[in-house]
């Protein structure tokens, strides 16, 4: 037995309104007075014990496309928390990536590693056709190529598949990829070159997206220094990177780089105060636990790349596939990553504003001109 409960915040026909003026879920001080979410989905389907959110935040620049997370959240509040968060900064990626998509994301509660079955998978399938393409999903943390495959068995709306499916598989290197060209390009900024060569870059989290970006620093020549609390992930990153040291505590640690590439709000007014770190920039979402420690952060020297616009890559990978594009359009438009983010250091310096004003201000001028 299925149920939806369906709370729409806003309608496309009206102008955007300030959190502050809606009631019950969406009256939250603890995200940003912007613009409200367009429709909110709570999903329960009892047969397969599935409990689902679906956020659409934005829909003016195109679909909502964004992951789909799997996490075993200690309470409901916490996973809408989450997803309300997570899915505004699908839509200001995709407006600094410049891709024709709007945010979305969705996230299921539970350990995958325990509740996670096809039906399951199927149930929460059936869910995002509900939405009739309003809403696209894609992976995410607790979900891989092949969970999507099955979850393609109830939606056409889903990216990402195996390339046997007809997808174009892991986003997990092209992510990679963006957060690597973005922190070359913050390094010119900030050292005068991008040479990562002999740099102490600390890499928070060896999943999907951490390994890679740990292969890509390695050839570099940067000294790499791993964490994770999956210890089969940091196994992995040993036997096939020699020389990559592990560590427990990243944030602590004497390092030029902070590359978070697990969970997010790993940086708040304490763990800002202990980086050694010059520079932040990693793939995961929602690095900062509220917008005021990049200026925590600033006060000290430390320069933060904001995480929407380093991690866009595998949005655009997955983007591609959405849209037919071939490979060589989907590497070409992840390559203008590190030129996106020397165009927000440029902006920074001339108004002497922090690069999250930036680039918001990008994302908000695009999106602004799509509703004239």
């Amino acid at each position: 037995m299925s149920v939806v409960a369906d709370h729409p915040a806003a309608v496309a026909s009206t102008p955007p309104r300030s959190l502050s003026s809606t009631a019950g879920v969406f009256d939250r001080h603890d995200l940003p007075q912007d613009r409200v979410h367009e429709r909110v989905v709570f999903c329960q389907d009892r047969d397969t014990g599935l409990r689902a959110i679906i956020a659409v935040h934005s829909t003016v620049l195109g679909p909502a496309l964004g992951g789909t997370r799997f996490y075993p959240y200690a309470s409901e509040q916490d996973a809408l928390t989450d997803v309300l968060r997570l899915s505004r900064g699908m839509t200001y990626k995709a407006a600094v990536a410049g891709v024709d998509l709007g945010g979305g994301k969705a996230v299921i509660i539970g350990d995958p590693t325990a509740v996670k079955t096809p039906t399951l998978l199927n149930a929460y399938g059936r869910f995002v056709e509900s939405l009739g393409g309003t809403y696209v999903t894609a992976g995410d943390v607790g979900t891989n190529s092949d969970d999507l495959d099955i979850i393609a068995e109830e939606t056409a709306h889903v990216v990402g598949k195996n390339t046997t499916a007809g997808g174009t598989g892991d986003s997990g290197p092209q992510t990679a990829l963006g957060v690597f060209l973005s922190l070359r390009a913050a390094a010119e900024s900030c050292w005068g070159s991008d040479d990562l060569n002999g740099k102490r870059i600390g890499v928070e989290g060896a999943g999907k997206v951490g390994y890679n970006l740990v292969a890509l620093l390695r050839e570099a020549g940067a000294e790499v220094l791993v964490s994770d609390s999956y210890a089969p992930a940091l196994d992995r990153i040993v036997d096939d990177f020699p020389g990559v040291r592990i560590a427990s505590d990243i944030i602590g640690a004497d390092i030029d780089v902070y590359a978070p590439c697990a969970m997010g709000a790993t940086l708040d007014a304490s763990s800002a105060a202990r980086l050694s770190a010059s520079i932040v920039c990693g793939a995961a979402n929602n690095q900062l636990l509220t917008p005021d420690v990049e200026a925590m952060l600033a006060a000290r020297g430390i320069v933060w790349v904001p995480d929407y616009v380093a991690n866009a890559g595998g949005l655009i990978q997955v983007e591609g596939e959405l849209r037919g594009r071939d490979s060589a359009q989907v590497m070409a438009t992840i390559g203008k990553i590190g030129d996106t983010v020397a165009g927000i250091f440029a902006i920074a310096r001339a108004e002497g504003i922090l690069l999250g004003a930036a680039a918001d201000r990008l994302a908000e001028d695009r999106i602004a001109a799509a509703e004239r």
